[in-house]
């Protein structure tokens, strides 16, 4: 049986943990989700898996298990550096709310003032898209419009002009639609009303201030990664095999392009969850997290025993409402990687997993958490 373990990491994560575990364990928390996590990923044979809980702005537990390839002794350490793919979608969005709250970029701007190649079948329609729309997947397209040329390797150039054959299914702003291409024109707007290019602001404004050491964005910064998890399919003869690295969803940085260790995300949670003023300060985080487009399609998902009663997207985050309490979440997956993030500011309480393989453990996992974190909440509250 591969080991689950405890990390106890110095500096921030170190000290963190040593004066918030108590607190988690009297919560009941650590024990119970340790035998649930370590179940699903021994049940599944999953290669390789890290998650971390966030409590009142503390780390209180980060968890490392198995290997970061199944065909090598490379076990995953709390620095194993995974493709966080739609998870992404988060950074882009704090960055874009980051710079709209310093004046330098105008969320109403139609997207065409930085992309004039976007057009739509029905004349005019794109510019009535703003850049807010894109940010929060509600453009009135057609959810996840020619992800399959991407997946194909098409160049974007050669892609964005074939919008124009899409027919709009409702007015901007009045629909979900579930967007990677589109999402990822939020990158051309950035870098024109800056001057800057979108890697170097996220690394100056948002990981390096945030300490996020491991973290990177793009496909050279994965592969120039030593202690990086490999990506794996299951097949029904040989179960879990790893995988040539997935490049397409690369080309759309803003969309997929982040690559970060269980030791980051629970960095980049630590900001969300407002214990980090200074890079994402309290309006930033009320921009993107403001409930904009309805999502109640989300309310069939399995797992959240009933307990799911509303969905809504904000701005690159998704949010809950759970037994009437609001959880901020994104889910990631791309070929051999899945990812999940997520905080509650009700319970002051935050959770990220990641695993080197396409498995719905993740998404299983996710949601028993929170279901067990609303559940002893809820029973704590009424004693």
């Amino acid at each position: 049986m591969k080991r689950l373990k405890a990390v106890i990491l110095g500096g921030i994560l170190g000290a963190a943990l040593l004066g918030g575990m108590a607190g988690a364990q009297a919560a009941g928390l650590i024990p119970d989700f340790e035998k649930e996590f370590l179940n699903e990923v021994e049940t599944n044979k999953v290669p390789g898996a890290a998650y971390a809980i966030i409590k009142g702005g503390r780390v209180v537990a980060v968890k490392v298990y198995g290997t970061r390839a199944v065909d090598a002794d490379l076990p995953v350490t709390s620095q194993t550096v995974f493709r966080l793919a739609s998870v992404s979608k988060t950074f882009a969005a704090d960055l874009a709310a980051i710079l709209a709250k310093e004046g330098k970029l105008d969320l109403e701007t139609p997207v065409t003032k930085f992309v004039p190649a976007l057009e739509f079948k029905s004349n005019g329609f794109a510019n009535k898209v703003k850049l807010k729309h894109l940010l929060s997947h509600s453009a009135g397209i057609t959810p996840n419009a020619y992800d399959n040329m991407l997946e194909d390797g098409w160049a974007l150039d050669k892609i964005v002009p074939r919008f124009d054959r899409i027919e709009p299914m409702c007015q901007p702003g009045d629909c979900y639609g579930y967007q990677n291409i589109l999402f990822s024109l939020i990158e051309p707007a950035i870098e024109q009303a800056t001057g800057k290019s979108y890697p170097s602001l996220v690394e100056s404004r948002l990981l390096k201030p945030l300490g996020m050491q491991h973290a990177s964005l793009g496909l050279e910064a994965y592969l120039s990664t030593a202690n990086r998890a490999e990506p794996h399919i299951f097949t029904r003869r040989n179960g879990w095999i790893r995988v040539m690295v997935d490049r397409n969803y690369y080309r759309v940085a803003p969309a997929a392009g982040v690559n970060a260790s269980i030791e980051d995300l629970a960095k980049w949670v630590v900001a969300q969850m407002g214990y980090n003023d200074a890079v994402l300060p309290t309006p930033v985080l009320e921009m993107v997290t403001e409930k904009r487009v309805d999502t109640s399609r989300e309310l069939r998902r399995r797992g959240w025993r009933g307990k799911l009663t509303d969905a809504h997207y904000g701005f690159g985050w998704r949010i809950y409402a759970v037994d009437g309490h609001d959880v901020v979440l994104h889910a990631g997956g791309v070929k051999g990687f899945r990812t999940f993030v997520s905080y509650s500011k009700d319970l002051d309480l935050g959770f990220a997993i990641m695993a080197n393989a396409q498995t719905s453990a993740v998404e299983r996992l996710s949601s028993r958490f929170w279901v067990a974190a609303l559940d002893e909440f809820e029973t704590s509250t009424s004693r």
